[in-house]
Formats: structure tokens, C-alpha cells, sequence
């Protein structure tokens, strides 16, 4: 998970989780406490440069907090460089991908406020519609894990396949109970090259984007807004012990600022839909995916 969507390549919608390159911090930074008596929090990111960043940090600065963006080229390392106190705030992932840091890395980072959510799209090169997909037709999704199970959530939405228990975050095709399409995993850089040969794919929209594939291709999204969707809410994050801290809490609420909102969707289009989940929700939905990953052992 629009303008090339830079929105969803630079946040964790929808990536798989591969190394993208070196991590670069700002030179001469010196990380704080972000309280009362130090009002300067770093806060990582994966997209620095963007301008609407500085609209947001103009924000903070009229309440008396300096922001030091630490710019990551690598997604695998902003959580260890908050665990670690090189960071006060991190702001690049969603949930899932959090509660999945957390488990394998026996942390408990915390989210402490809702950015976006980025709809996953079902894209078609042959259909118009859902319903035009024939019988025993074949879909192609991404196959690493956090994508999958979030494009097996996608086709029961769009009534093509019913999933075992409903479904959930770390659902895989084995969970398929029935279907009306046949599903063939492929490597995500794969989905929209393979558009031409099957009749219809989940594409990620850095791969759709790379793809030239057009709005009037989508055939179908997940609802941003529905409960299978929250484990893919963005969100800022901090070390646990930070998680009830004023100016962080603060900071993560100025997200949402109209101006920063309106900065945002001049930078980065319109694929993102805004979310406003209450903090306790986010930190329960975080703590459920964290316990269903432990059970599964996935």
C-alpha cells in the first residue's frame, strides 16, 4: 500500500518486509527524553524529504517541540533504533508488522496514535467487475506472509473465496474453505506482471504504480474501515515506557492536523484514508495479532 503512491511505498502497507538499503540519521542529532524540561523528540521515518513533514514540524514547533526526523532506508531497522533509545518515536509500520517485530523480538513497543490505512487492491486487466471473474478463475496474490493473508481477507471480501473461522492476519491459502477462483501465490514483485495470463491480481500499489495500472483496473478493495482491516492501521510508536508521555501522545496527535493532513495529500495523492482509532483500541488490536502469532507460531 495515486502519484506513484509514495504514501503506501514509504509506509508499511503493503511492502514486504525486505531490506531496502543503509539507514542514514540526521548528522550532529542527539536523542532526548521529550520531557518537560527537553521538548526535542526524533522520531523515525522513511520519508523524510517529503514536505508535508515540515508543515508538521512547523506544527510542533508552535507548541514548543523540536522534531528530529531520523531518515531509515532499511524498514528492518527503525523498531531496534527505538528499542534501543537512538529514537523517542517511530512512524513507518502497521500494526501487523509491529506485532510481528514484537514476537520475534521478544519487545514490546507500543502504538501510541492511528495515522492511515492503505486499501489493498484486486486488480483486472480482463474484467470490469467482481462478478465477471468466471468460475474456477484464476487470482494471483502476493506470497509473503503479511501480504497474503491480507489479500486471502481482500477476495472473501469480494466474495471470490471463504476462509476458515472467517479468517484473520496470519490466514494463508490453507485456510481457504471454499472458492469461486482459483488462488496462485507469487512473488509480490510478480502480481502485476502476471495480469495478462490470469483474470484477476492483488497488487501492491508500488508494484500497480511501476505497472502503469490504472484506477479504472481496480476492481475491487478491502474497506479500510472494517475490522480486518486494523491490523494494517498505521501508527507512531514508542518504547513502552514512553507510551503515555504528553508531548509523544502530542505528536502523534498532530498528525491529523488539517494542515498537516492537507500537506499530506498534496505530497502523497489520495490512496490513504485517514484513522483516528482510539489509542487503547490500537494498543488491544496490537496485543491480540502479538498472541495470535505466539499460538500459531507463526
Amino acid at each position: 500500500m495515486s502519484r506513484i503512491s509514495r504514501l503506501t511505498r514509504t509506509l508499511l502497507l503493503l511492502l514486504p518486509l525486505a531490506v531496502l538499503g543503509a539507514a542514514c540519521t540526521a548528522p550532529g542529532s542527539t536523542p532526548s527524553t521529550g520531557g518537560d524540561s527537553d521538548q526535542t523528540v526524533s522520531i523515525g521515518v522513511t520519508d523524510a524529504s517529503e514536505n508535508y513533514w515540515n508543515v508538521y514540524k512547523t506544527k510542533a514547533a508552535a507548541e514548543g517541540i523540536t522534531v528530529n526526523l531520523v531518515n531509515f532506508t532499511d524498514y528492518n531497522q527503525p523498531n531496534p533504533a527505538l528499542s534501543q533509545g537512538q529514537l523517542q518515536l517511530n512512524q513507518f509500520q502497521h500494526l501487523q508488522y509491529l506485532a510481528n517485530y514484537n514476537v520475534k523480538n521478544n519487545d514490546d513497543l507500543v502504538p501510541i496514535g492511528a495515522t492511515a490505512v492503505y486499501p489493498l487492491p484486486l486488480y483486472s486487466t480482463k474484467h470490469t467487475s467482481v462478478e465477471q471473474i468466471p468460475q474456477g478463475g484464476q487470482i494471483v496474490i502476493p506470497n509473503d506472509p503479511t501480504n497474503q493473508a491480507r489479500a486471502l481477507l481482500v477476495l472473501q471480501a469480494a466474495g471470490l473465496v471463504t476462509l476458515r473461522d472467517g479468517g484473520n492476519s496470519l490466514s494463508t491459502p490453507n485456510d481457504i474453505e471454499s472458492a469461486k477462483v482459483t488462488v496462485v501465490p507469487v512473488d509480490a514483485a510478480q502480481t502485476a506482471t502476471n495480469l495478462q495470463s490470469v483474470d484477476a491480481a492483488i497488487v501492491n500499489n508500488n508494484y500497480a504504480t511501476a505497472a502503469n495500472l490504472t484506477a479504472q483496473q481496480r476492481i475491487f478493495a478491502d474497506d479500510p474501515n472494517s475490522e480486518s482491516s486494523k491490523p494494517y492501521i498505521n501508527a507512531f510508536v514508542s518504547r513502552a515506557e514512553g507510551k503515555d508521555n504528553p508531548v509523544y501522545l502530542r505528536l502523534a496527535a498532530l498528525y491529523h492536523d488539517p494542515e498537516v493532513e492537507a500537506a499530506i495529500r498534496a505530497d502523497l495523492g489520495d490512496t490513504g484514508v485517514f484513522a483516528t482509532n482510539d489509542i487503547a483500541d490500537l494498543q488491544a488490536t496490537t496485543v491480540k495479532i502479538e498472541n495470535d502469532i505466539r499460538r500459531t507460531g507463526s
